[in-house]
């Protein structure tokens, strides 16, 4: 009852709360003369590895209406400058994506990515997003949400109502715990923390790079406060004016697209895995193990519970945000159907899609997503729809519809308006960076904020998958990243695509053969977005 009680007051009394944010109008219209915003007080994060690496918590208003109201604060680290002060170009502020994923790893993982005379001229900065990881508060709706086993994904099976009873619980419980916070968690007071960042920085402008979902928080942070940035780079675009609901549409169909190269590829390599020498043979194995899990899921060691299909869909997606990953997954089904070998399965498992502690970052994902755009409130809408996407992308429309389920009860009404509209004015020159075949954020996106910033340059990567495409090697991407640190430099193509570069090879097909039994069963690297960057399989900026 206290659940209900607290959804249905929520929604009545806070129901436009979701928009209020988001129809912040005008270039700088939040450049308010006090924030509210606390001191910087920076400290070493004890960090064996980088020693020079410095911790800092920042306290921010709730609500910026109220700048000297409740506050949270939010955790940075800092890597600094070297180079002489006559050198140096600033602080340049790192968001991995998510929304809500840490960005603590990137000042140093991004730096000794470039050349050491650029690097050492910019003072990383590196943050948790507000109610996330490590700021105060760390926000926590429902710690058991994702645990294994999980009700079924496709509506075939009947779970339904299981799901939809499960959506609902979410919502409420975010509502019963959270309403002082959950409104304030859009991507509009995320940006406005950026600028009190920047003020406690004591700087009149900063630099930015952002992956995935920190391509719309760059973006919004530009059309907020254009007079403060300095340089902007955002890699694998969020479309600026898509809804997310129509966006999820789109990564179902690109996940297909994905899907079906993994399956062309490994039925290329038939003499390693022995899945059929064509795609649909390989798809056909895929679901002949989803079938087998159906009736006798496997033990989930060292994450407890069991991998049913629902688990085993989740292991399986990030192949199209990575496809480093699909030696592993290839050698998962050919593990299972040729020697009924569960071990491949485990440890994919535990890598990708085993959950942390709690639900992480999940409240917020749905606290941005499910307000910035009006969502469909009709379970019969939402089906329908889904139902036609799935006849032609089944791999992930139903998976990625439960993952979203939430939105359908969220306490707190979507804007009718959509998100913030990115013109660009007053901003000066944005780098893009996007990959034709990227299945999180396609390729529409980059596309129109090219369009919808005047001045910026697109970089295409004509054939890439990869979801955040710099950093992997690719010299012709991250080359074209370094010089724009360096000095501003830009790509001097004229037209829509101002550069293109090459894709990566595909991975060699290899059976990735299990440890043995007692390396197995020590804990697996942490799951998805919390892997370390140097692993070549991890995936970052998750925007599901």
């Amino acid at each position: 009852m206290r659940k209900a009680i607290a959804l249905l007051a929520a929604v009545t009394a806070v129901a436009a709360l979701g928009g209020t944010s988001a129809s912040a109008a005008g270039p700088d219209a939040a450049d308010l003369a006090d924030t509210g915003q606390g001191k910087l007080v920076w400290s070493s994060c004890n960090d064996a590895a980088t020693p020079a690496l410095q911790c800092a918590m920042l306290d921010v208003p709730v609500d910026y209406a109220d700048p000297h109201g409740r506050k949270v604060s939010v955790k940075l680290n800092r890597l600094p400058a070297t180079a002489p002060k006559d050198k140096q170009q600033g602080p340049i502020l790192l968001n991995p994506g998510g929304p809500g994923d840490s960005g603590l790893w990137m000042p140093v993982s991004v730096s000794s990515a470039i050349p050491a005379d650029v690097a050492s001229t910019y003072d990383w900065i590196g943050f948790d997003p507000r109610g996330t990881n490590g700021s105060d508060p760390h926000v926590v709706c429902d710690a058991h949400y994702f645990d294994a086993e999980r009700p079924d994904y496709q509506l075939s099976q009947g779970t339904s109502k299981a799901w939809l009873k499960k959506a609902a619980g979410y919502a409420a419980d975010c509502a019963a715990d959270w309403s002082w916070l959950l409104p304030h968690m859009t991507t509009v007071d995320n940006a406005r923390d950026m600028d009190s960042i920047r003020r406690a920085l004591g700087v009149p402008k900063i630099n930015f790079y952002g992956g995935s979902w920190g391509t719309s928080l760059g973006s919004t942070y530009g059309q907020l406060f254009p007079s403060h940035v300095r340089r902007m780079v955002l890699d694998s675009i969020v479309g600026p004016t898509i809804s997310w609901y129509d966006h999820n549409i789109l990564q179902d169909k690109e996940h297909q697209r994905r899907f079906d190269a993994f399956a062309a590829w490994t039925a290329k390599a038939d003499s390693v895995y022995h899945l059929g020498t064509d795609a649909a043979a390989v798809e056909q194995a895929y679901h002949q193990v989803e079938d087998a899990l159906r009736k006798e899921p496997v033990d989930a060691t060292p994450a407890p519970g069991k991998i049913g299909p629902a688990e085993f869909e989740d292991t399986f997606y990030g192949g199209g945000y990575n496809f480093l990953r699909w030696p592993r997954m290839a050698t998962v089904l050919s593990a299972y159907l040729t020697g009924h070998d569960t071990r491949p399965l485990a440890i994919a498992y535990n890598r990708y899609a085993a959950p942390g502690p709690d639900d992480g970052t999940f409240p917020a994902y749905n606290a941005a997503q499910c307000t910035e755009n009006a969502w469909p409130r009709d379970w019969e809408v939402w089906k329908k729809d889904q139902a036609k996407v799935n006849a032609v992308a089944p791999f992930y429309t139903y998976n990625n519809m439960w993952y979203n389920a939430a939105c359908m009860f969220w306490p707190y009404q979507g804007n009718p308006a959509g998100r913030l509209k990115i013109t660009g004015k007053g901003l000066p020159p944005v780098l893009l960076f996007q990959a034709t075949e990227d299945a999180a954020t396609p390729y529409e996106g980059g596309l129109a904020m090219h369009d919808a910033l005047p001045g910026s340059k697109l970089v295409v990567q004509n054939g890439g998958s990869f979801h955040e495409i710099l950093f992997h090697g690719n010299a012709c991407l991250d080359d074209t990243f370094t010089a724009y640190l360096r000095d501003g430099s830009l790509p001097e193509g004229k037209g829509r695509i101002a550069k293109t570069c090459a894709p990566e090879a595909d991975p060699a097909p290899v059976y990735v053969t299990p440890p043995p039994a007692a390396a197995q069963a020590a804990p697996m690297a942490a799951p998805a977005a919390g892997l370390a960057p140097t692993d070549p399989e991890a995936v970052h900026g998750v925007l599901r």
